[in-house]
């Protein structure tokens, strides 16, 4: 397996990776089941409803602005991979969907009532500046409410894997510098940038989200096929090291959620709304 050859930024990282279409569509189909049930907080976290008019950044397929469209919004998708907004195009034909940068964008100050961003924060390299972007196009009295990944502080399948790559992965694969992936999860780091943006009335809950799988080593090919950060981590490695990793995934998994044979892993969520001043 040819050593991995670390991008020059986490931008061209998480630009090259998302632009592969196996990628953007393994994530949609199957590690995206989990973030589905993430959907319906963002949707009511902002007020969803007739005549609302929302932006959905970092669409990925859909997902999020198809629950906003069901609820009555009138929605506009942006997102940076054209992999990812050909399956939201598709899937929501009743929005509009756009390839842009989350941190620049090409909309007209306070231009919606409401901003959601599911999952995308840990993918831009500067999200303080997409909470700044967010609040100008959003209208005073507008609502922002975005999702992340709880750490592994908690019970998740997220820290099932990264403890693995970090026990049996090779050394010499590793990541540019970039926001930690867990990072807006942390209300002592996300309140303060929100506040310092224009947002008040910062809150947060935690979202249940899960996996049901009849593999127990199906969070390792979840993040392995459908993610970028893990993806990078976990395509180059040396076979000896893939299959350490998956072991030792498979066996947290049973530790924690029984011999199956069918399981729920969890793979919970923290969502994040504020409201702009």
């Amino acid at each position: 397996m040819p050593k991995f050859q670390e991008p020059d930024t986490f931008a061209a990282l998480e630009k090259r990776e998302w632009a592969k279409a196996d990628v953007a569509k393994s994530y949609a189909q199957v590690f995206a089941k989990a973030a589905d049930m993430v959907v319906p907080s963002l949707v009511s976290a902002v007020g969803a409803g007739p005549d609302t008019t929302a932006l959905d950044l970092c669409c990925g397929h859909g997902n999020v602005a198809a629950g906003l469209v069901k609820a009555g919004a009138h929605v506009t998708g942006l997102d940076f991979s054209p992999a990812m907004l050909t399956m939201a195009q598709a899937a929501v034909p009743e929005a509009r969907f756009l390839e842009g940068d989350a941190m620049a964008l090409n909309f007209e100050d306070q231009s919606f009532d409401a901003v959601t961003i599911g999952f995308g924060m840990p993918h831009v390299p500067d999200p303080p500046r997409v909470v700044a972007e967010a609040r100008r196009v959003l209208r005073p009295g507008g609502r922002l409410a975005f999702s992340v990944w709880c750490g592994p502080e908690v019970d998740t399948a997220l820290g099932y894997v990264f403890d693995a790559i970090g026990q049996h992965g090779s050394p010499e694969i590793a990541l540019p510098p970039g926001p930690g992936a867990n990072d807006y999860a942390d209300p002592t780091l996300a309140f303060p940038v929100l506040e310092a943006a224009g947002f008040t009335d910062c809150a947060q809950s935690v979202v249940a989200s899960e996996w049901h799988v009849d593999d127990p080593g199906a969070p390792f090919d979840f993040f392995l096929e459908g993610t970028a950060r893990g993806g990078a981590l976990l395509r180059p490695q040396p076979a000896e090291n893939a299959d350490a990793i998956r072991a030792e995934v498979v066996a947290k998994v049973l530790e924690k959620h029984g011999s199956g044979p069918q399981w729920n892993v969890p793979i919970p969520a923290m969502v994040t709304v504020a409201i702009a001043v």
